[in-house]
């Protein structure tokens, strides 16, 4: 069974002009629009729940073990 790693080639060490040309093009074409969804803030789950989840893993796992 092929593996998703058999699609991504083999990372290989950039001349420094190829760097340089790398990021020039990466730079030229990051927008506004790209950073912005780096400074919007998402809905996450409340840390109650997610503390209480544990808490009853926990206490499950610990049933299984008496």
């Amino acid at each position: 069974m092929a593996s998703s790693n058999d699609f991504v080639p083999d990372p290989y060490p950039l001349t420094p002009e190829e760097y340089a040309a790398a990021m020039a093009k990466a730079k030229a074409t990051f927008s506004s629009a790209d950073l912005q969804r780096f400074t919007e803030e998402e809905d996450g789950i409340p840390m109650e729940e997610v503390i209480a989840t544990l808490e009853e893993i926990q206490r499950q796992k610990t049933r299984e073990a008496s």
